[in-house]
């Protein structure tokens, strides 16, 4: 029997930096861009349950997250306390909380800084498996005073669904017979690949939740979405052989930036990314990484159109002057008609490192 479990760190930066400032408790919490008065250009990183209830969430513009603050605050609510992303802290705790995780299974994913998959199929039931999971979850709350909310399931998908389910410091289980049962009437924006543009489509057809997208044949969603409906059929019976893997968390490193303006000075946007790069491989090598492969490169315009370019190398390397070069030849033909034929202003760089070893 199979036995997979999602951990999911219950609003992890937020809820750091309350641990860290009893003031701070019980108030609504943002961690993310400096809002500026509502003049900030960049977005939220966390929000905790109290500022959600204002409306506010991760990725959202910090600009708007201000906003809803503010209005909560003309209605007499109390107003979001705005908060600057301190990773190095995060890492520190997540490093702690990881090495419990750790402790709790023999085979253990970690899929990011406050998420992790844990393979407990050598529970012999879910009972069992719940049982450790429960200690976990108090081990956790004792050693970080933090709370996290899990899933089990038959698989990944299932398991990582499961833990959103009853946030915060949830435990769900969905065993493999009961998987049906728990997807049928979810919202389709529930299923991992569906988007609000997707889900605009298919309530063109009559469709809102689970169940009614099972009507569908995989011929009908194949013909309808190519390679996407192959996925959707099979996402929404539930069905996901991947294996959970020891991978750790970094799948790649990177680093980005919001601009104060938006600009196409090209002098400007060549010394941040420059610059970038430096932060980037500084990162790579005190996290303990030999060398890249892959360079990535994100430009979001100054109208929210958001663009990635990639290159992979045919050597991996750690060198900081092959960064640059490779970071340059992404992002010039962002300057002129080749990739942005309109001139549009930049509003965001980034810069991200794959393929790592």
């Amino acid at each position: 029997m199979r036995i997979i479990a999602h951990l999911d760190m219950d609003a992890f930066y937020a809820a750091i930096e309350e641990r860290d400032h009893p003031r701070l408790s019980g108030r609504p919490i943002v961690v993310g861009a400096d809002p500026r008065g509502g003049e900030g250009r960049g977005v939220v990183s966390t929000a905790n349950y109290p500022a959600r209830e204002y409306g506010i969430h991760s990725a959202m513009p910090i600009s708007q997250a201000w906003r809803a603050s503010e209005s909560a605050r003309r209605a007499g609510k109390p107003p979001a306390v705005f908060l600057s992303v301190d990773m190095p802290k995060y890492r520190e705790v997540s490093a702690r909380v990881m090495a419990l995780v750790r402790q709790c299974a023999p085979l253990v994913e970690q899929a990011s800084i406050d998420e992790a998959y844990l393979d407990l199929s050598d529970s012999g039931s879910f009972a069992q498996a719940e049982s450790r999971c429960r200690t976990l979850t108090r081990a956790i709350q004792a050693q970080e005073r933090l709370t996290a909310s899990i899933g089990l399931g038959p698989n990944k998908l299932i398991a990582k669904m499961a833990s959103g389910m009853q946030k915060p410091d949830g435990l769900t289980l969905v065993p493999k017979d009961r998987v049906e049962t728990f997807l049928d009437p979810l919202p389709i924006r529930a299923i991992p690949g569906i988007g609000p543009k997707t889900e605009i489509e298919l309530r063109t057809f009559g469709i809102r939740v689970v169940r009614d997208l099972k009507r569908f044949s995989l011929g009908q969603l194949h013909e309808q979405f190519g390679k996407r409906g192959d996925d959707f059929y099979k996402k929404i019976r539930g069905e996901d052989d991947s294996p959970v893997t020891e991978e750790g968390e970094a799948k790649s490193i990177g680093e980005q930036e919001t601009f104060d303006r938006d600009t196409l000075e090209s002098q400007a946007l060549t010394d941040r990314l420059s610059e970038m790069c430096g932060d980037v491989i500084e990162r790579l090598t005190s996290e303990g990484f030999t060398a890249f492969r892959a360079v990535v490169l994100t430009v979001r315009f100054a109208d929210f159109d958001t663009v990635s370019r990639s290159h992979t190398l045919r050597r991996p390397t750690t060198d900081l002057m092959t960064l640059r070069v490779e970071a340059m030849k992404l992002l010039l033909p962002f300057l002129d008609k080749r990739e942005n034929p309109k001139g549009k202003l930049i509003r965001l760089l980034g810069i991200r490192l794959e393929k790592l070893e």
